[in-house]
């Protein structure tokens, strides 16, 4: 029987992904430097966000890159939302371009998962880019759902 539905709620199953080694694993220290993260709570006008590189992931991937913090997250400020799943997103394109006009960020990164529906927060901030008055450079990167990166390019 042929399951149905989202490509994104498809269920899978990664059979004992284990470690390569038996070498224990050093313990990543955190690289996030503020709070709120989740993209509704966020404040464009924080001073976190002044003049700083911004990382907008969709919520999956943290979770599906291992190392997410050491490779994606240090010497960023972070968003997060999922554009499946966040209610009222028209406030997330005012957000971002916020963050363009007002908060006079340097660089946009844009991390999402391979699935369909997440493409959406890379729609969402192409939108949110277009209708700023200012540009600054938009990098997006795709996520395998096993952690490797399927395609990266600029907007």
């Amino acid at each position: 029987m042929a399951f149905e539905g989202c490509p994104g709620s498809r269920m899978a199953h990664f059979q004992d992904k284990e470690a390569q080694d038996d070498t224990p694993a050093a313990k990543v220290k955190s690289q996030l430097r503020q709070w709120p993260v989740q993209l509704h709570l966020v404040s464009p006008l924080a001073p976190y966000y002044q003049g700083a590189d911004v990382l907008l992931s969709a919520d999956c991937v943290a979770y599906a890159l291992g190392d997410f913090h050491t490779d994606y997250l240090k010497g960023k400020s972070l968003a997060i939302a999922c554009p499946k799943l966040d209610a009222e997103q028209e406030i997330y394109v005012e957000k971002i371009k916020s963050l363009i006009e007002d908060a006079k960020i340097n660089t946009l990164t844009i991390l999402i998962m391979q699935v369909p529906c997440c493409s959406g927060l890379l729609r969402l901030a192409e939108v949110a880019a277009q209708s700023a008055n200012r540009k600054v450079p938009i990098k997006y990167i795709i996520v395998g759902l096993q952690g490797e990166i399927l395609q990266e390019a600029w907007v």
